[in-house]
């Protein structure tokens, strides 16, 4: 099975919540701390579940998500 990461633009994301609905690892929640637009971003949680299915990126509405293999 491929591993993967995504990276999240903090400072674009509105912290919507679809992209943490659609993850089938469960590897993305809600970031600590606000972004200058006053939003809660989604972040991604390295626990080495993610496989880089894409599935966030592309349900994403900002398109904030940038997503890798190794």
């Amino acid at each position: 099975m491929k591993k993967g990461y995504i990276e999240i633009n903090q400072e674009l994301c509105k912290g919507c919540e679809i992209c943490m609905a659609f993850c089938p690892k469960d590897v993305i929640s809600h970031s600590d701390k606000l972004n200058a637009s006053g939003y809660l971003p989604s972040a991604f949680t390295d626990s080495g579940e993610c496989t880089g299915c894409a599935t966030c990126a592309v349900v994403c509405p900002e398109v904030v998500i940038e997503v890798f293999r190794e």
